[in-house]
């Protein structure tokens, strides 16, 4: 269950008085101490990274983006994918016979999602090739690339149109940001970059992520010069630097 049985209690007791529809762990479940932990609270239980994917789903505006956290929310949801029945349906049928209903309804879902992340793996690859064809295009201008990066909410989509008088969405929710927005930026002698806004970043960034936005990733470690926007008004401003600056190292 993750924490002791004296800590499940306790969250027992908080669901009985509050009565939510969803408890959240700030931390990574293992699927079986996710479904012993909702059978204990008897409600549904989400980790951090099932939160993060739900907001990412949200934001999700583009082909690209669309398929990116597609691409996440099955990595993460095939090894929870018998949670989704019940003991009953899992149970093995009768007299010679090998796997009940339930148990092959599992195994056909599972093939199901297995054959949808190779298929989302090879649309990616496609995005990948047209993504390195962009910055081909754009290395080939007489423009140096400056990327912005920081935490989510930092303001880096407000930077990015103060400086270039674009019209890019920026939001004070997390994660407004899914796809990298590239406008040209004219300095005051004249000559001009190319700015990128990219997806924020966050503590403990889960796994799945950070694979399925590779392609999105990519433009960090393409720029020229790294714009590191911190919140200087954020009491967390110091915990936010020091993040950024771990899964920059961390994407090399």
């Amino acid at each position: 269950t993750l924490v002791g049985q004296g800590k499940v209690q306790e969250i027992v007791d908080a669901v009985s008085v509050h009565s939510p529809g969803i408890v959240v762990f700030d931390n990574e479940l293992t699927p079986t101490q996710q479904r012993n932990l909702g059978e204990a609270l008897k409600c549904r239980v989400i980790d951090r990274t099932q939160l993060i994917l739900d907001i990412f789903a949200q934001r999700a505006r583009t082909r690209e983006g669309k398929l990116q956290v597609e691409l996440a929310q099955m990595s993460y949801l095939l090894p929870r994918l018998s949670m989704l029945y019940t003991k009953f349906e899992r149970q093995q049928g009768g007299i010679g016979v090998r796997g009940g209903g339930g148990e092959t309804k599992l195994e056909l879902d599972r093939r199901k999602v297995r054959e949808r992340i190779i298929e989302l793996q090879r649309e990616l690859e496609d995005v990948k090739k047209k993504r390195r064809l962009q910055r081909k295009g754009r290395k080939d201008l007489p423009f140096p690339t400056a990327t912005l990066v920081g935490y989510t909410s930092a303001g880096k989509s407000t930077i990015l149109n103060s400086l270039s008088d674009a019209a890019v969405l920026a939001d004070k929710m997390l994660f407004s940001t899914l796809d990298p927005t590239t406008r040209r930026v004219n300095l005051p002698d004249g000559r001009g970059i190319l700015l990128t806004d990219t997806v924020g970043f966050i503590r403990n960034l889960p796994h799945d992520l950070v694979a399925a936005f590779r392609a999105t990733l990519e433009e960090v470690n393409d720029a020229d010069m790294l714009l590191h926007i911190v919140d200087a008004s954020s009491d967390e401003a110091d915990r936010h630097r020091d993040t950024v600056l771990e899964t920059l190292e961390n994407l090399g």
